[in-house]
């Protein structure tokens, strides 16, 4: 089954959270993308994904879509799909299998609109640990531990200002990369690809929930 890892990309307020924890410089770097998503109307993007092991031996790749609308996305991979409609996620294991869930329930896993819209203030501690050639590099921890990783490394590029590449430890040390091939911000997209459609898969699907 799909496993976004950056995926979010979470959904979780805190009560707390403290400013000192945070580097100013880190913040200016991630909101000067973050204002160009939260204004898009509309968001296409393709990424290659690559999965490490704890030995930094390659796990395999992937290559991903990703269609993004405010708190909506739909995100595919092959065969596999996963469509979120801003409540509920439908998560197609590419065979006969869909599992929905809340957006609540996957609050532990790493969203789009996280890792894209630069809403890390509540669920991240973050500073700036590397401005070196064409790269700002951000790294983030995540202030609840139950989360299922250790912490996110963000890279933006500075001439653009836009996210070239997430690095997500997780907490078997395995490290998973999503490097940005291509995004567009200005996409306009349909409300109905958004909407779940059991007619769409194989006939003998089967919805779990």
């Amino acid at each position: 089954m799909l496993k976004f890892y950056i995926v979010s990309l979470l959904v979780l307020c805190f009560s707390t959270f403290s400013t000192a924890q945070n580097d100013p410089a880190a913040k200016k770097v991630i909101d000067a993308f973050g204002s160009k998503v939260k204004a898009s109307k509309g968001i296409i993007a393709s990424f290659a994904l690559n999965s490490f092991n704890s030995k930094g031996r390659s796990a395999g790749s992937k290559s991903l879509s990703l269609s993004m609308q405010g708190e909506k996305y739909v995100l595919v991979q092959a065969k596999t799909e996963i469509i979120c409609d801003g409540v509920n996620v439908y998560n197609f294991d590419g065979n006969k299998t869909i599992t929905k869930s809340s957006v609540e329930e996957g609050s532990q896993t790493l969203s789009p609109q996280k890792l894209l819209a630069g809403s890390y203030e509540k669920d991240f501690s973050y500073k700036l640990v590397s401005s070196k050639g064409a790269f700002n590099e951000v790294e983030m921890y995540p202030l609840d531990k139950r989360k299922n990783f250790q912490k996110v490394n963000l890279f933006f590029n500075k001439s653009k200002n836009t996210l070239a590449k997430a690095r997500i430890l997780d907490k078997s040390n395995n490290i998973t990369e999503l490097k940005v091939i291509k995004i567009n911000l200005s996409a306009i997209l349909s409300e109905k690809i958004f909407v779940f459609n059991k007619a769409k898969y194989p006939k003998d699907v089967e919805v779990l929930d």
